[in-house]
């Protein structure tokens, strides 16, 4: 977490990888989409922090977990399902050797996001940034 208040380990593999465009996926990151995988609800551990965990009920069942100092999303459970969880990947510190296997939810992609893999990449920031 950017706030350092929540510390999870994760003991298994992480599955079904995608980029997610739904509009929900959007607006809950603030982002273009929204990268998630789905790991065991056993391989997740709170090492650190449990009590800044917090969580909204999206829908009846469905819940969306959330770091209550920053409020960095963390995952989703879903009570139909409960040995599965949602994972944000952006909130993981270390590397993952899965990768994703898809967009997901395309036609409702933000209207600027091209999804063009091919744009400049920097190591820091943008040329055009004032420092």
């Amino acid at each position: 977490m950017p706030c350092g208040e929540v510390h999870m380990t994760i003991n298994g593999a992480i599955s079904d990888i995608i980029h997610c465009h739904c509009s929900l996926c959007r607006k809950s990151s603030g982002t273009a989409f929204a990268t998630n995988g789905f790991i065991t609800t056993k391989s997740l551990s709170i090492t650190k922090g449990q009590s800044f965990i917090n969580a909204f009920e999206v829908k009846p069942g469905r819940k969306r977990h959330f770091c209550k100092q920053c409020a960095s999303p963390l995952y989703s459970s879903n009570a139909d399902d409960p040995t599965r969880l949602r994972l944000r990947l952006g909130v993981l510190n270390s590397d993952i050797t899965e990768r994703p296997m898809s967009h997901n939810f395309v036609d409702s992609k933000a209207n600027w996001d091209s999804l063009n893999e091919d744009l400049p990449h920097y190591s820091e920031f943008e040329p055009s940034r004032a420092k």
